[in-house]
């Protein structure tokens, strides 16, 4: 008996969420890693449990948190044991956030600290502040875009044996805020 259903691409490769409940459902670091989990493979909710080290029940309470607003959905079904399993899959390879929102972008920045707090190996993590005029950040937000869609070209491509550790990827470029006062 097999463990994993085989690995079927999402219906979309990539989602732009826009609407109040999908917001609402990207503002926990638990929906967040679930996400981040999900991006490879179907998984069920024990082995989400398993993975990320959480209680099932949990799990489950947040994976119908995502399924609602149509982040995640159920990829295929199986009878066992009496009961039905679902193997729950992201609805889109990438998921976009039109405007984000202070409340996900929390969330989404905790689960990276959870991410790096847990990983057995080494990381790298820099914040820099460059002067970039805006001709230029536009160039190195490109930059950087298509360097993340290289990798991602790649993985996709390989599709590396099953226990080869999976790398986490952060990559923001933003405008500073101004001070709202020049006194110092």
């Amino acid at each position: 008996m097999r463990d994993q259903p085989p690995c079927s691409p999402p219906p979309e490769d990539v989602l732009e969420t826009v609407a109040p409940e999908q917001f609402a459902a990207l503002a926990h670091p638990l929906r967040q890693r679930l996400l981040f989990a999900l991006g490879h493979r179907p998984s069920t909710t024990s082995q989400l449990a398993a993975r990320l080290d959480a209680k099932k029940g949990n799990v489950a309470h947040h994976l119908k948190v995502l399924r609602e607003p149509g982040l995640v959905h159920i990829a295929e079904t199986r009878q066992v044991r009496g009961g039905t399993e679902h193997y729950f899959q992201r609805t889109a390879r990438q998921m976009v956030v039109a405007e984000p929102q202070a409340a996900g972008t929390a969330a989404m920045l905790a689960a990276v600290a959870q991410e790096l707090d847990s990983s057995p190996a080494e990381h790298h993590l820099t914040l820099r502040h460059l002067r970039l005029s805006p001709a230029k950040a536009r160039e190195l937000g490109e930059a950087l875009a298509q360097l993340v869609d290289e990798v991602d070209e790649i993985d996709e491509a390989e599709e590396g044996p099953e226990g080869q550790p999976i790398q986490g990827v952060l990559v923001a470029l933003y405008q500073q805020a101004l001070p709202t006062s020049t006194t110092w």
